[in-house]
């Protein structure tokens, strides 16, 4: 993997990544060392039956921010674990990831994610732990 340095190499290289961008239809925002923020414009098709967004919707989102975060100017890294907070049911029309490395070690890596809506909601808490794969 070409070591990605610009917000523009991000959006080309995850291109790739098509159930976060197609399927759900993800857009990365902002990357920089250390952080990413996505958003998503809500859809009937992010609904569950009782009307509300569904949950694999944050999740997702917050997997893919940690994507981003976790592969700016950093070796190939995946995620090995992950634990998510649901808080409040998302209000808004669009919603947001924001990921922030808390540790970026050689071999591994911390993030938390908070997902949020246009209205300020706090939707859901991630934390995810990444390892590099070796080249």
């Amino acid at each position: 993997m070409k070591e990605i340095k610009t917000l523009a190499e991000a959006r080309a290289y995850f291109q790739g990544d098509r159930y976060a961008t197609e399927a759900t239809g993800i857009v990365i925002e902002a990357v920089r060392s250390g952080f990413a923020r996505v958003s998503l414009n809500v859809e009937a098709r992010h609904r569950n039956a009782a009307g509300l967004v569904m949950g694999a919707v944050y999740y997702t989102m917050a997997d893919f921010a940690f994507a981003v975060a976790a592969n700016f100017d950093r070796p190939l890294t995946l995620t090995v674990t992950s634990s998510i907070s649901f808080l409040n049911p998302a209000r808004g029309k669009i919603l947001y990831a924001e990921a922030r490395l808390r540790k970026a070690g050689r071999r591994s890596c911390t993030a938390k994610v908070a997902v949020s809506d246009d209205c300020g909601t706090d939707v859901a808490i991630v934390t995810l732990n990444g390892m590099t794969i070796a080249e």
